[in-house]
């Protein structure tokens, strides 16, 4: 139904258009609103978000603040001279753009209420239509763009945002991701002072390491974690990103969010529909966990293959433990000693395949995806077998997306690889590993296949790993024609959701992990089509606190893997107590990486107790949970603590971490969020080593009041010192 000049609510019983205020176009989630003005034609200005408003109240937004001076979508020709989140160069050179409102739409699409407003250029057949998405049961809307044309030849997209947000000027301050392997997610913090700010990502398979294309926007001053008014905003795409601020002598920053427009240039053909990522945005006046909830929400309920109602496994990874020495006894062993305590599923990871070329390093056979018999002689299904014998869930690691010069198909199919003609290959890992040209439908097929063959012949295989351990390095393509080589970084990762969906289609109920060389698929691009990720290679216990920390921004507690490895740690080398090993990891979807067997009989004694409590108490409130973060350990207090709660506050779980040690070294009151302060919580500590007494907090009751307003003394006296601390309300 085309519209005009009415306002549109997207609220949460509305699904159909009102007529109010005119030009207006109102978009709400529960308690968040968007204000567009969009007269019929005339440019799309953007005017308010924010705390939830109703029609009513619209006029006193433009009263409070003009905000329809500025553009919600900005093309360049409009104003050449001011940055811009659309340009285009059409078939006859002309670079100019000039779009105004043609219409709007809004329909119910179950779930939620999407308003599409099109937009149009007066001169040439070029269209525009931006999408908003926005939730009946969450603080999200999710906002992006479809462009389309009728010109006679190509036109050539040279930048393709998928959303700009003006923000007024103030004490604005950004929080963003960043790091490289073994070090994934750190946070940095920094106020938008005048210039460009860019943050972006060139790796071209993966968007998790270095740079990520997530952000959080706190407008009163330094972030705080549960108090203050923030916007977050998370690009849903798996390749090349890039995150504009613009700050001039003007009174907003001017923020742009999209795909990476480097070595991109796209050209789109007459009738061709160009869909740009869905950007997920959040308002809260909670400060960075009240954003992060929001995401945790939205991902379990919208986002993920698992929803909030399924717990994850506990699980031990076979790579920390043997490494590339995936021999069938030692297998067996890992999964007996495994079972004993506890665990539910073992996964066998990289070395178990390759006939001419054997996978004892990582220097072959990729994309060789048979069993090696002399290291299995039982195969595949003897494994699933063991597993069963033992009570276990089996899984599996491949690496779909790769191979290496030393493989049977990388002889037989040397176009599959990515290359550039004329000049020498660039390998990644191992000296000899190039990612597959995905942007080619046979390789998609050869991808589909071998996942599909894999789970059709071993239907015991409950579990995937799926790594991706090298970037894009060869920029380009046998199966592109010259004058789409521009596309490979958009085309690459087109054919990989494609890939996936046809996986996902078919294989609903495998659980399938995003690997990227530790955190490098840590992506709301992949999220779709994985149910958690590989967080980071680094599992040392005391750099993981960081590490999930930063994860946490954006990312659910059951999505992000996190494994007990062995002391000393083999990353960093680090000697730390199991007891703190067990209590970082189990703050999100809990796991081993290490050699079960290994550990002494009062070890074993801890690891079962622990793994039940985990299973019963933690997991259900962790994993599924609303997440307080108290104590960041980017603010060097020597100590980092966070909670979770159930819905109705009825139940919490607090951790907290020693992670320096000095004599005398005082550490503050911890003081808790997210609590009923009219009951009165009962304290049980969890995860208490053998022959230990838990803390005097155990059995305590206290006040929720008191307990997030004075606080309470932790007992951390000694290297290492960790709690957990189980809080049931009794009143």
């Amino acid at each position: 139904m085309k519209l005009k000049s009415l306002f549109v609510s997207a609220a949460i019983a509305a699904s159909m258009p009102m007529m109010a205020w005119n030009g207006s176009v109102l978009i709400s989630t529960p308690n968040t609103s968007m204000l567009l003005h969009a007269d019929e034609g005339s440019d799309l200005r953007f005017a308010y978000y924010g705390e939830r408003i109703d029609e009513s109240e619209i006029h006193q937004i433009h009263d409070a603040w003009d905000g329809l001076n500025q553009a919600a979508y900005p093309a360049f020709g409009e104003k050449v001279h001011e940055l811009t989140a659309l340009q285009v160069v059409h078939a006859d050179g002309n670079m100019s753009l000039e779009l105004t409102v043609q219409g709007v739409e809004t329909h119910d699409a179950g779930d939620a209420v999407e308003t599409v407003i099109t937009l149009a250029d007066d001169v040439y057949p070029f269209t525009v239509d931006l999408h908003y998405r926005a939730y009946k049961d969450v603080d999200v809307i999710e906002s992006w763009a479809t462009y389309k044309h009728n010109e006679k030849k190509d036109v050539v997209l040279q930048r393709f945002d998928s959303f700009q947000m003006p923000i007024r000027q103030g004490d604005v301050w950004i929080s963003h991701l960043y790091g490289s392997w073994a070090a994934e997610t750190s946070v940095a913090t920094e106020p938008l002072q005048p210039g460009i700010k860019v943050i972006s990502n060139i790796d071209g398979s993966r968007n998790g390491h270095l740079s990520h294309p997530d952000v959080m926007i706190s407008l009163d001053g330094k972030p705080q974690e549960n108090q203050g008014r923030v916007y977050g905003a998370v690009l849903c795409w798996s390749g090349n990103f890039k995150l504009r601020f613009q700050t001039e002598y003007r009174n907003v920053h001017k923020f742009f969010i999209g795909m990476n427009d480097e070595a991109s240039e796209y050209r789109l053909a007459k009738g061709e529909v160009f869909e740009t990522p869905k950007v997920a945005l959040t308002y809260t006046a909670k400060g960075l966990s009240g954003a992060s909830r929001n995401y945790h929400r939205w991902a379990r309920k919208h986002g993920m293959v698992y929803g909030s109602d399924k717990p994850h496994d506990v699980l031990l990874n076979s790579w920390e433990g043997v490494y590339f020495d995936v021999f069938e006894p030692k297998m067996d062993e890992m999964m007996r000693d495994f079972a004993a305590i506890g665990g539910e599923m073992f996964v066998m990871d990289d070395g178990w395949f390759g006939t001419k070329y054997k996978r004892n390093n990582d220097k072959g056979a990729l994309g060789d995806w048979i069993v090696d018999t002399t290291k299995l002689p039982n195969g595949i299904q003897g494994l699933v077998n063991t597993a069963d014998k033992y009570g276990l869930k089996f899984g599996i690691w491949v690496e779909p997306e790769a191979t290496n010069v030393e493989s049977v198909l990388y002889e037989k199919h040397p176009d599959w690889a990515l290359n550039v003609k004329g000049r020498n290959q660039h390998y990644g890992r191992g000296g000899g590993q190039m990612l597959l040209d995905l942007c080619n439908p046979k390789v998609q097929d050869f991808i589909y296949n071998m996942v599909d063959t894999l789970l059709t012949n071993y239907p015991g295989i409950a579990y995937i790993k799926w790594d991706a351990n090298v970037e894009l390095k060869n920029y380009g393509s046998s199966y592109l024609p010259a004058y789409k080589q521009s596309h490979i970084y958009i085309d690459y990762h087109r054919g990989l959701v494609n890939v996936l969906e046809r996986i996902r289609a078919k294989h609903p109920d495998v659980v399938i992990q995003a690997c990227g060389g530790g955190g490098g698929r840590v992506s709301y691009g992949v999220m779709p089509y994985f149910d958690e990720f590989w967080v980071s290679d680094n599992t040392d216990a005391l750099q993981r606190i960081f590490i999930q920390w930063g994860t946490s921004y954006f990312y659910p507690a059951n999505a992000m893997a996190q494994h007990v490895s062995a002391s000393p740690n083999h990353q960093t080398g680090r000697v730390v107590p199991l007891k703190f090993r067990f209590d970082v990891a189990m703050s999100g979807r809990l796991g081993m990486e290490m050699q079960p067997g290994s550990m002494t009989d009062a070890e074993r004694e801890y690891a079962k107790k622990t793994i039940g409590e985990y299973k019963e108490i933690l997991r259900p409130i962790v994993q599924q949970g609303n997440l307080y973060r108290l104590v960041s350990p980017y603010d060097d207090k020597g100590y980092a603590s966070l909670m979770y709660t159930n819905d109705d506050a009825s139940r919490a779980i607090v951790f907290a971490y020693k992670m320096k040690h000095f004599n005398n070294m005082l550490v503050p009151r911890l003081r808790l969020d997210g609590l009923d302060a009219s009951k009165t919580y009962e304290f049980r500590e969890l995860s208490v080593p053998v022959g230990e007494n838990p803390s005097h907090l155990n059995g305590k009751r206290i006040k929720g009041a008191i307990l997030m307003n004075t606080g309470f003394e932790i007992p951390l006296d000694r290297e290492y010192s960790s709690r957990v601390y189980e809080l049931v309300a009794i009143d």
